[in-house]
């Protein structure tokens, strides 16, 4: 009987991406590759950025110099919409105010098709910035994003027909913070609005690591679902993650403090990972 693996990478920004390359990077140091035995990745936003950079042929090593060391980052864009701080008010309010998952994303998808924010080329160009390849990798990838109209949840992969670059992009607009991504005419928003994680996409593997940089309401039933039927192990930011994530983890400056804890934590979890993964 084959025993398959599942790495679920959620969202988090800038210092996501660089929290989730440093643990993946401790936990390689320590034996357990994930990225690389994974059978299949799941990627939410800063998650997605992720996941395709793990099967661009880069070593895990040579993507965690790419956080820590400034002459290899990628240059970002300042947000031109509402800060973070506002756009997190904003959400916590929506929540409260709409039980239907779908209509809140569809709220959102409204939010994001109306905000003032940098043009999507210039958006577009620094998604491009974070892919070492063009192409999508040939292992099982999905990347989660939302109909920006109809609030639908989008799922890409190799098989969708649509280029990597857009299906990170789709991934990665945060409403209200970066623009909607036409794929096809369809405006598509971050997947992050479904939940920040989407754990419960890794549903039908055996084993499951899922990395979750951000609080996420939903994430507790969503792993309590996967145990059912599998071994589950969850990494969130611990003490010194957090405070390396500051008050905005949009901001570049994050990069290296992120990467640095994230590498120090995953040496610390491997073994734990390791009962769930092996």
């Amino acid at each position: 009987m084959t025993t398959t693996r599942a790495l679920v990478l959620g969202g988090g920004g800038l210092a996501g991406i660089a929290w989730e390359t440093g643990v993946l990077a401790g936990l390689a140091e320590e034996g357990i590759d994930v990225g690389a035995t994974a059978d299949r990745v799941v990627g939410t936003s800063a998650g997605a950025a992720v996941a395709v950079q793990l099967g661009s042929g880069l070593t895990l090593p040579e993507l965690l110099a790419r956080q820590t060391d400034p002459a290899l980052q990628n240059e970002e864009l300042a947000p031109a919409g509402e800060s973070i701080g506002e756009l997190l008010e904003l959400w916590a309010k929506l929540v409260a105010e709409i039980p239907d998952p779908v209509e809140l994303r569809r709220r959102l998808g409204e939010l994001a098709l109306g905000a003032e924010t940098v043009p999507e080329a210039a958006r577009r160009a620094v998604i491009a910035g974070r892919l070492s390849r063009p192409e999508w990798p040939e292992r099982p990838l999905t990347l989660v994003a939302v109909d920006a109209r109809s609030g639908a949840t989008r799922l890409f992969d190799r098989h969708s027909g649509v280029g990597l670059l857009d299906a990170v992009a789709a991934s990665c607009a945060v409403p209200g913070i970066w623009p909607p991504v036409t794929i096809d005419g369809t405006r598509f928003v971050d997947g992050g609005i479904r939940t920040a994680n989407n754990a419960d996409l890794a549903a039908g593997h055996d084993h499951v690591l899922v990395l979750a940089p951000m609080a996420d309401p939903g994430l507790d039933a969503e792993v309590a679902g996967l145990r059912r039927t599998a071994r589950v192990a969850v990494i969130t930011p611990d003490e010194a993650a957090a405070e390396a994530f500051g008050m905005n983890p949009l901001d570049p400056a994050v990069r290296t403090p992120a990467a640095h804890a994230g590498l120090a934590q995953g040496r610390r979890e491997a073994a734990a990972v390791a009962e769930a993964w092996v």
